[in-house]
């Protein structure tokens, strides 16, 4: 794992091509590599960007006329003053074979406009929140874990983060490892957040996918909680399409609605994903 940190644009690489209309076009100020496949990256949040813990924008790099997009959850809170990134490194990928590739002071562009499923006004109150994620679709995750909103409306917290090896699963560990010490919502998250991971292909203490360990019973009985149900619990949802496909029919088959910002019920599926 390897971290650049300081914000330091001396080695900032030129523009290639100017940057487009209605666009921002905004700074690189750390990255942080975890494995061979995952990076984190934080920039700098444009004065008027506003958006809901949960939601995505577009980004991309002004490296050709037409530059391309791609939908990046923001893994920082509404509050925050920066905007961080956890992205999957795809080496043929069009975005994301030159993404892996940025340093600080490096700029990166973003359309305007946030969106997305996974925002807490898109369930009703209930007593438990079951966040379930697979490699990089921990990023919604990570921004709304450090939202005092989501303690507002939820008492307890279960992240789930299922990765193929056991690196993978660092960024999450970090996460919630560091939430009691955050000087704006640790108090609220004491007792209150639990994190579940499991791995697919590396040997590790937890194997499984996750829809096999709620299906087999062994997620409630590791964590010692009540089976999932719509009167007491919600879900998110977010990762691979086949995790997601299952959960939401898993989630369907116990009685769970899926809700939307129009009309909130018990569960939400974010269909946006890179990685």
């Amino acid at each position: 794992m390897n971290t650049t940190s300081a914000f330091n644009t001396a080695g900032a690489r030129p523009l290639q091509f100017p940057i487009p209309a209605n666009v921002y076009a905004e700074t690189v100020v750390s990255v942080k590599h975890y494995t061979d496949r995952l990076f984190s990256f934080r920039i700098t949040r444009p004065q008027s960007l506003r958006f809901r813990s949960g939601e995505f924008v577009m980004i991309g790099l002004p490296n050709a006329e037409k530059p391309v997009y791609r939908a990046y959850s923001v893994a920082s809170p509404a509050w925050d003053e920066e905007l961080e990134f956890f992205s999957i490194k795809v080496p043929d990928g069009p975005l994301t074979s030159e993404l892996q590739k940025i340093q600080v002071g490096d700029t990166v562009i973003m359309r305007q406009k946030s969106t997305g499923t996974l925002v807490v006004d898109a369930l009703t109150p209930a007593k438990r929140l079951f966040m379930i994620s697979t490699g990089t679709g921990i990023a919604p995750f990570a921004s709304l874990l450090r939202d005092p909103d989501t303690y507002e409306k939820f008492d307890q917290l279960i992240l789930t983060h299922t990765c193929r090896d056991n690196a993978e699963l660092v960024y999450g560990q970090e996460l919630v490892a560091a939430l009691e010490s955050d000087p704006l919502i640790g108090e609220l998250t004491g007792g209150r957040v639990t994190l579940y991971n499991s791995t697919t292909r590396e040997e590790s203490a937890r194997m499984g996918r996750i829809t096999a360990l709620i299906g087999s019973g062994k997620f409630y009985s590791d964590l010692g909680i009540e089976k999932l149900n719509p009167e007491t619990d919600r879900i998110m949802i977010c990762g691979s399409m086949h995790m997601l496909k299952d959960v939401k029919e898993l989630a369907e088959s116990l009685g769970f609605h899926e809700g939307s910002l129009s009309h909130p019920s018990t569960f939400v599926v974010e269909r946006a994903f890179v990685g």
